[in-house]
């Protein structure tokens, strides 16, 4: 799993940042070595798989009824500033302010009845799919990179399957330390490279140096743990000395005209936020499994129409539309499932500082690609967008459905927590969402 955090560093209203909010969800239980998480992933993979999900974490929570199910027809107090407009798919309409998807619509899937968020300005349900409720197991609910790294097969050489890119770190819950994901970040983007003029052929020789040291471990383990340690210890070499991952993460090797046309439209001092859906796309592309990345700041207690209008929709918009596209021209459009959505909605009633305030009962969210029925909305919500009136969504079955896409079957994915209960991953209630799948 790769985590993309935005450069912005604006707090909720709860005075957490959105990268604290990701670490609050974060269940990661030490620092394993490289080299240890990968000899994990090894022990638990099944197979390989080319699949790949896309999760969009939109912090502090988005006004639903100002994205994907405004209120037409109700006062003026609910319904807002913002008018819709319609998409490439008749009968669906978007607001104004996201045009370029609404020319993708084809693609897409509006979720506007999802009735179980827990109300928390925290990522921990947007990456577990459960809440952080004191019946969680022990160690915690894994994310759902980390659910792939244990049951999926290895990502191409040169590539880690589980990556963040900010100094937050992601949990592998109860499925334990080795599924946290490498930080090509501060202390991480120095170990991979180079570094006090150590060249190539000396990092060989100390390669070479450390495989004998384990052999002589190996040869005093009656155990037989350290059985294959000089292979994991290669891999972990591998991403140091490949430029794949490194390659991806530079969106200044990007193609310029790729760049050109995720920036076009967007303000200027807004174009860097841009550049992590490019980079999401050229991750996957690499043979990255899982992307998550976090973009804008939700949190619109007060100012709500001019912070989506001026900022936070035209980056999505423009963001996401160009990640679907280049999905179609590359042919992934069907391996690659997205998903876009907040920990929470917001209020139907504008409140005196022309704001949302928070409101867990419904929120909205986003689906595209995956090889899913697209082209369609799933759910409705009362004439003022504050309950789910037709068909109510749950976070796990957008999990359930996610692992379905991955080649998953959500029903057998079970692991021992840390008291050694065997824990399905999935509630069994939740099933793939049969319109989709």
């Amino acid at each position: 799993m790769i985590t993309i955090p935005s450069s912005e560093s604006n707090r909720f209203c709860s005075g957490y940042s959105r990268r604290e909010a990701l670490r609050i969800g974060s269940l990661a239980l030490g620092g394993l070595s490289l080299p240890q998480m990968l000899r994990a992933e090894e022990a638990a993979g099944v197979g390989s798989s080319n699949k790949a999900v896309i999760m969009v974490y939109l912090p502090g929570g988005p006004s639903h009824t100002d994205m994907w199910d405004i209120k037409e027809n109700a006062p003026s107090q609910i319904r807002g500033e913002f008018n819709a407009i319609e998409t490439s798919v008749p009968g669906i309409r978007i607001c104004e302010h996201l045009p370029q998807i609404a020319k993708e619509m084809d693609y897409f899937v509006p979720i506007r009845s999802i009735s179980d968020s827990f109300g928390q300005h925290s990522s921990y349900q947007t990456l577990t799919g459960h809440s952080n409720k004191p019946t969680e197991p022990a160690g915690g609910w894994p994310e759902f990179g980390a659910v792939l790294d244990k049951f999926q097969g290895q990502p191409p050489q040169g590539v880690p399957s589980s990556v963040a890119l900010s100094a937050s770190k992601s949990g592998g819950g109860f499925l334990g330390a080795a599924h946290q994901p490498f930080a090509p970040n501060g202390r991480g983007r120095g170990d991979m490279k180079l570094q006090n003029g150590l060249t190539l052929e000396r990092l060989a020789d100390r390669e070479a140096m450390l495989g004998g040291l384990d052999q002589l471990k190996r040869d005093a383990d009656d155990s037989g743990l350290m059985e294959g340690m000089d292979k994991f210890t290669r891999q972990a070499f591998e991403v140091v000395t490949s430029t794949k991952l490194s390659d991806a993460l530079d969106v200044n090797k990007a193609e310029k005209e790729s760049r050109e046309r995720y920036h076009k439209g967007v303000p200027s001092n807004m174009k860097r936020s841009v550049d992590v859906f490019l980079t999401a796309r050229r991750l996957v592309e690499a043979g990255v499994r899982c992307v998550t990345l976090n973009t804008g700041s939700w949190d619109t207690h007060s100012n709500n129409f001019k912070t989506l209008k001026e900022r936070n929709l035209p980056v999505l918009d423009a963001g996401l539309a160009n990640l679907v596209q280049d999905l179609k021209q590359n042919g992934m459009i069907d391996d690659v499932s997205i998903v876009v959505w907040g920990e929470f909605g917001r209020t139907p009633v504008v409140n005196a500082g022309g704001g949302r305030d928070h409101w867990p009962r419904v929120m909205g969210g986003l689906m595209a690609g995956g090889g899913m029925n697209t082209g369609q909305v799933i759910g409705e919500t009362d004439r003022n967008g504050g309950e789910a009136s037709v068909r109510p969504v749950r976070v796990g079955e957008v999990f359930s459905t996610l692992y379905h896409n991955c080649g998953l079957d959500p029903a057998a994915l079970s692991a021992k927590d840390l008291s050694g209960r065997p824990t399905a991953l999935v509630d069994p209630s939740h099933k793939p969402m049969k319109e989709l799948v």
